[in-house]
């Protein structure tokens, strides 16, 4: 269970024990003597399956088989994969109440410097110069936005808090704890699936092929990269699949699939003609900062809303947009691209990031920096027909103003689970799909150019079954 707790404000969420509840588990053959080593061969077509987009691509079995290998499942030996516990280790704020201050100043001088450059090249010699006004009015809008919700964040959080320090899954920091606590290491990032699937946009046998589901079969197994990009890839077994990929490793959850593309490239989803009860979406939204650093790539708000959502929503979807604090990222999805999509908003909600002691990670009224960010639910609007054809299929009204309140990770951009949370205003046993996807879950397709990313075996760490 994700959710630790759960109060009429929202749900105390614990993401680590949603990771490592899911089975990353691998079957593997034990080693005896005088077996012939065994080796994974190439991919290959099925001959019976035809190329429509309905056909799929299965893995090859074993090239070589050990004869008269009658081994039971009590000789097989269970590796158990749990993520890296030290990525949740957040003991203090990252900008401490001490620290606030001269943060906000530092913050404040840089932007009157900034002010004053601007005001001097437009302003004519002779003329006293007025001083410059600091907040713009996508700040403006942002800090009344923020009185308006911050009741709401610090009463909520406070409630949930109380009761997980209450049952022991927060604890109060001791100073052994703030002064072990230190800088986590984080593995290295050494494969950039973005660049491949940049790479792949200009390989001529994506555009040749129609789509074939690729289908794990093997439990550990090497895929060229070429069979990935214009392919949904499927675990449809109930145990973990490893694959290899340019060299790194990636364990793929039980009844998980995935396509790793850009946007260029999604017209797999579409192909598959599948039809998705819950779409999550969580796209690079385009700011200054992304823009100085150059490391992750964004997206314009015109190509957000090209998007083929419609078309691969189910009657009644709900769809589920994560938002930044920015109010111009706020209203364009409220007021144009769920419209765009005929979706209607029915909900916000936000995600309050807190310590393992329960504090906010930034300070709740810090200008630069807050603890919590948005998410804005919709609901697919149906015609008539539809609405009465479904109208066995109940679920719960979406209530407004919940609170999802986590420890967050120390990975950008790794999002708590929403699974668990949205239970009860989903479709049972419903197709779900996440958009921009940095990892894989059981029950759903994923996409993205960087969608195995979280599933890096440098993630985890391996333990014995039972363990």
């Amino acid at each position: 269970m994700s959710v630790v707790h759960q109060l009429s404000h929202g749900w105390l969420v614990d993401h680590l024990s949603f990771i490592n509840k899911i089975n990353y588990q691998l079957s593997e053959p034990c080693c005896r003597k005088n077996e012939p080593t065994v080796n994974f061969g190439p991919l290959h077509v099925d001959p019976t399956s035809s190329f429509e987009p309905s056909a799929t691509l299965i893995a090859s079995d074993m090239t070589t088989e050990p004869e008269n290998d009658d081994r039971q499942d009590s000789d097989m030996l269970r590796q158990k994969y749990v993520f890296r516990s030290e990525l949740f280790d957040i003991t203090k704020p990252y900008i401490t109440s001490a620290g606030h201050e001269e943060y906000e100043q530092n913050n404040g001088k840089k932007e009157l410097m900034e002010g004053v450059k601007r005001e001097s090249s437009t302003s004519v010699i002779g003329k006293k110069r007025k001083r410059c006004i600091v907040f713009n009015q996508g700040e403006l809008d942002a800090m009344d936005y923020h009185k308006k919700i911050r009741r709401l964040i610090l009463d909520g959080s406070s409630q949930l808090v109380q009761e997980g320090l209450k049952s022991g899954f927060l604890y109060p920091l001791s100073e052994k704890q703030a002064k072990c606590s230190g800088h986590v290491n984080l593995p290295l990032d050494t494969c950039n699936l973005s660049e491949l699937c940049e790479m792949a946009k200009h390989l001529s046998s994506m555009n040749e092929t129609k789509l074939q589901t690729l289908q794990l079969m093997d439990d550990d197994m090497s895929i060229d990269e070429q069979d990935l990009f214009s392919r949904i890839v499927e675990n449809n077994s109930c145990f973990t699949k490893m694959i290899t990929l340019m060299g790194h490793k990636y364990l793929l959850p039980p009844k998980s699939g995935f396509l790793l593309s850009d946007i260029s490239c999604i017209q797999p989803l579409l192909n598959c003609r599948k039809k998705y009860d819950l779409i999550v979406i969580d796209p690079p939204w385009e700011n200054k900062s992304v823009k100085r650093s150059n490391r992750y790539s964004y997206l314009s708000p015109l190509q957000i809303k090209q998007i083929p959502v419609p078309k691969m929503a189910a009657p009644n979807c709900l769809v589920i947009t994560w938002v930044t604090n920015r109010q111009k990222h706020l209203r364009f999805v409220k007021e144009e691209l769920y419209p765009s999509w005929s979706v209607e908003v029915v909900a916000e909600w936000h995600w309050v990031k807190i310590t393992n002691s329960g504090e906010f990670v930034f300070p709740l009224d810090s200008q630069h920096k807050k603890p919590y960010e948005g998410l804005i639910l919709g609901r697919v609007q149906e015609n008539t027909t539809l609405s009465l054809r479904n109208a066995d299929e109940k679920v719960l009204p979406i209530p407004d103003h919940k609170l999802i309140v986590s420890v967050p990770c120390t990975l950008h951009s790794h999002k708590p689970p929403l699974a668990e949370v949205l239970k009860d205003y989903i479709k049972p046993g419903g197709e779900y799909l996440e958009l921009f996807a940095r990892n894989l879950q059981p029950g759903w397709t994923s996409w993205g150019n960087e969608v195995l990313k979280f599933q890096h075996l440098d993630y985890f760490i391996a333990r014995e079954s039972g363990s």
